[in-house]
């Protein structure tokens, strides 16, 4: 074991160090998380621990990461030169004399058969390895309460992650990936091997510590014969209302999700961040009603919900800042201006229509949406279920205490060269920082050059990105037996084996050896396994909400300066967007 650890920025919000073994990785996020819990290192968001690394997410109007990298090497360096520095067990969170958790699992996986197949083995074979192991979680991840199970045998444990991740993984699979045995405690997408499924109920965000599993717990496998049933699925908050003031839904719309800033400080637990796919939107149209910028909004995804108000209201709905005007909205059947104040008395309905142009909207009350908080934020979650359900006919939205609503909202100017105000024939350039996995060895050079297509599986999980149709591989890439090279819809990646587990930050372009590309978005795993080449930049990020499927593609390479530049003009812009104050004056 090495005390020399390699750090560096993971984009323009995050630091990865990468510490080369797992017990090196604990003792690090265990000397992070506690400087930061001291106020010793300002700006510090989440400390994630994966398998040999840990990634330190940053807010970046107070952090730089190539000075946070810096600041956290000197404080490594110090605190293992010091007699009583290492050897701690710093990482080991878990009381390791607790008694070993068992999992009940029945052994009817899709994929068991094919795991065999994969060692050499027969089914039964791999079952007997499984529960006769002695595997330990080695830290939490993904989604709420998955713990990485280490201590596989040697011959399970080289199973590489499937090539296509599974859209949809049931709660409670138990799988094989990367090394690692795991337990899905929710239903979620997922990359690995399914070899069979629990009852075990992993995570509660109702009673702390939330998981049931911790870094250094001992845990077995047992097989058995029942018929499990899947894990509850997990608590989601009524939207009944109580207050004197509120919305009622009439209509849900697609898919309206209650959104504010999102979960900071929990992601070592496996809880994704959320939060508003689009942070510049929400924060515009808080400004614009006088609201703190992070309360929470309604996100609209293609059509939106039809909202009566109990009492006075003030409510504005804004689209894409580059083009607006996209959003249908009409007020008790009249046509109302997108990015307007607007007040509503009793009994008045607001319905928002399509917003298919900008794919999302949001829609802000004076006061804030007044939900329900799961773990510190109202948001809700698509990737494991955390927070309100997506509005339904009957919720009731109660709103808090109303500032003074501000006058109007200016227009957008061109903070980009290309912007996507222009026909959808011309591609959404979106700028880019190195990964750590940059540059991907292969013949195909830097796999984010050239010209990627949205996928309608999208979501705020992720952007998922293909090639246009007809791109031919490189000559001699893959071809069969005696033929010529294959010319595939979606072309696949060469093999290679995968960096291993580590937290992940949004707008990381994650490289699955199928072929395609996914943008981290707000609901993503908080670890990942996949390479990662490049990561789109924070100024970037309010983009990804508004990419429609069947949308052109292309990343920008910039330098750590550029993406400083173009965060900073980007602040200025919102600041001078909002101006006056409501109710306005004729001249």
């Amino acid at each position: 074991m090495t005390a020399s650890l390699a750090f560096g920025p993971f984009g323009d919000a995050a630091v990865l160090a990468e510490a080369g073994d797992l017990t090196t990785a604990q003792e690090l996020a265990a000397m992070v998380d506690g400087g930061a819990r001291a106020g010793a290192w300002p700006g510090i968001e989440e400390v994630v621990l994966g398998s040999t690394s840990v990634t330190v997410v940053l807010d970046p109007g107070q952090a730089d990461p190539a000075a946070m990298s810096d600041a956290l090497r000197q404080a490594w360096a110090a605190d293992v030169s010091h007699p009583r520095g290492r050897g701690r067990g710093r990482g080991r969170v878990a009381d390791v004399a607790q008694a070993r958790f068992e999992v009940r699992v029945r052994f009817d996986g899709p994929d068991l058969d094919e795991v065999a197949a994969l060692v050499g083995s027969t089914p039964s074979h791999v079952v007997a390895r499984l529960t006769g192991a002695d595997l330990e979680v080695a830290f939490l991840g993904f989604s709420p309460g998955f713990a990485y199970l280490h201590g596989l045998p040697p011959d399970l444990a080289v199973l590489a992650r499937r090539e296509r991740p599974r859209p949809v993984v049931p709660a409670g699979s138990v799988a094989l990936g990367g090394g690692f045995a795991a337990v899905y405690p929710q239903s979620t997408p997922g990359g690995w091997h399914l070899v069979g499924r629990s009852d075990a109920e992993l995570f509660d965000p109702e009673r702390p510590p939330y998981a049931s599993l911790a870094p250094g717990r001992r845990v077995r496998l047992v097989s058995t014969e029942d018929d499990l049933a899947p894990p509850p699925p997990l608590w989601r908050p009524a939207l009944s209302g109580a207050g004197a003031a509120g919305l009622a839904v009439e209509r849900g719309g697609a898919c309206t999700l209650v959104e504010d800033g999102g979960r900071i400080g929990v992601a070592a637990l496996g809880v994704p961040r959320a939060g508003a796919a689009d942070p510049v939107a929400a924060r515009l149209a808080n400004r614009l009603l006088g609201n703190p910028d992070d309360v929470a909004v309604l996100e609209v995804t293609a059509a939106g919900p039809r909202l009566r108000s109990s009492g006075a209201a003030v409510v504005c709905v804004i689209g894409d800042p580059e083009r607006p005007g996209l959003v249908e909205l009409q007020v008790d059947g009249h046509r109302a201006p997108e990015g307007s104040v607007l007040q509503l008395e009793a009994g008045q309905v607001v319905d928002v229509g399509s917003c298919a142009p900008a794919v999302r909207a949001v829609i802000a009350v004076a006061g804030g949406f007044d939900t329900p908080a799961v773990l510190g934020s109202r948001s809700a979650d698509l990737l494991c279920g955390l927070g309100p359900a997506p509005l339904q006919p009957g919720d009731v939205l109660d709103i808090g205490i109303a500032g003074r609503p501000r006058g109007r909202l200016g227009p957008w100017p061109d903070v980009r060269p290309r912007a996507a105000s222009q026909p959808s024939s011309v591609p959404v350039r979106l700028r880019v920082l190195p990964g750590p996995d940059a540059p991907h060895p292969g013949p195909r050079g830097d796999p984010t050059e050239g010209e990627w297509v949205v996928m309608p599986e999208s979501n705020r999980v992720g952007v998922r990105l293909r090639r246009p149709e007809g791109l031919r591989r490189p000559e001699g890439l893959r071809r069969p037996e005696g033929g010529k090279p294959v010319t595939p819809s979606v072309p696949e990646w060469p093999a290679r084996p995968g960096p291993g587990s580590r937290g992940m930050v949004i707008g990381a372009v994650q490289l699955p050896p199928g072929g395609e590309a996914i943008v981290l978005g707000p609901d993503h795993a908080t670890v990942g396994g996949y390479p990662v080449p490049a990561v789109v930049i924070s100024a970037d990020l309010y983009r990804l909400a508004h990419l429609a499927p069947g949308a052109t593609v292309r990343f920008d390479a910039v330098d750590s300066s550029d993406a400083r530049t173009a965060r900073h003009a980007l602040g200025r812009v919102v600041d001078r967007a909002v101006s006056g104050w409501f109710p306005t004056r004729a001249g």
